[in-house]
This record gives structure tokens, sequence and C-alpha cells, in this order.
């Protein structure tokens, strides 16, 4: 291990990086706007999508890409700054450490974003199970697979100890709560 002179800051420690910020549910817009009064670099990606009101009435909407979460770009060290924006209830991490985000990933979301139609998704896994929730087959639970390229999903009928693999959009299938498969088991 590499021991730093009194007074020095490691390379990581100075060079701003791409972090995940934790925020208050429907507060990203508003922390947002707080970043940039504190000239804090910030990326909140939106999506647009349209609502019907009760009334009939229809509105164009900009929502967060990824609800309770905003990116900053600063050194670790300037996570205070960041800490004391009111919303803020986190940077995400592990052991209580934030975790950089990879510079490439957080760079061509915002570069390709404004020329995209893109929407949230619900995370999916391979190996994860998941629901089919459209088609025929709507309802079924299996494994979720990949496979040249698409997506599959393992069907299992236990009592004949048989699996048919069917091929699937990722529009079409939803990961099963871990709490329901909890319950089953």
């Amino acid at each position: 291990m590499q021991m730093l002179p009194p007074g020095a800051h490691s390379e990581s420690a100075v060079v701003p990086q791409w972090f995940a910020v934790y925020t208050t549910s429907r507060h990203e817009k508003a922390i947002a706007e707080h970043f940039a009064m504190r000239e804090i670099e910030s990326f909140l990606p939106l999506y647009r999508t349209q609502r019907t009101w009760k009334n009939g009435c229809r509105m164009d909407l900009q929502l967060p890409l990824f609800p309770n979460y905003v990116f900053v770009r600063i050194p670790a060290r300037a996570r205070v700054r960041v800490l004391e924006v009111p919303g803020v209830l986190s940077l995400v991490g592990t052991a209580g450490k934030p975790v950089p985000l990879p510079e490439p990933e957080i760079e061509a979301l915002r570069s390709s974003l404004p020329f995209i139609k893109c929407e949230p998704h619900p995370y999916l896994v391979i190996g994860e199970r998941v629901r089919i929730n459209g088609g025929s087959l709507e309802g079924m639970e299996g494994v979720l697979l990949r496979k040249k390229g698409s997506l599959r999903v393992v069907l299992s009928l236990d009592l004949i100890m048989k699996s048919v693999a069917v091929e699937v959009d990722a529009d079409s299938v939803e990961p099963v709560p871990t709490f329901v498969r909890q319950k089953l088991a």
C-alpha cells in the first residue's frame, strides 16, 4: 500500500468523477437547481411522457428517467457540499463510501439522450425470475436468459420436470418482486 505524504491527496480525491446521488422522492428537479446554484456539475436525465388527468386534460411532462437519482461530477473530497443540499439523502456506494460511476456510460447517456426516445424500465438481470406481462403467455413466470443477442424466458413444468425457452422482448417481462418469491418458497 502506497502511503501519501501529509497533506497530499490521492488522485481520486481531487479528480472529478460521476457519482449517483439518492434524493427525496419527486425532488430531483429542485435538487438539480440547487446544484446549479452552488456550481456543482450535475446531470438529471429526463424523458417526455403524456399524462391524462382525471378531468380529461392531457399534459406533456418531463420526468426523471431514474426516479430518486441525480448524477453529480465532483472530486470525492467535495461530497460534503453535495450532502448539504436539501433533499439529498446520500451518495450511492458501498460500506458507506461513495462509488464513482463509469465516465463513458454517463457521457454516452448525456450526449445521446436528446436524440433518442427512452423511458424507465424495470431493472432486469440474466438469471432472475421474471413474469411475462403481455401476449398469450401473460402471467407465466420463468428465468430470464440471453441467447444469441435475444432475451428468452425459461418456463418450467415442474410436474413433468421439463422446460421450454420462449423468446421475449424486454418490454414484455417484469421482475418478480423478491417478497413474492420468498412467500412462495
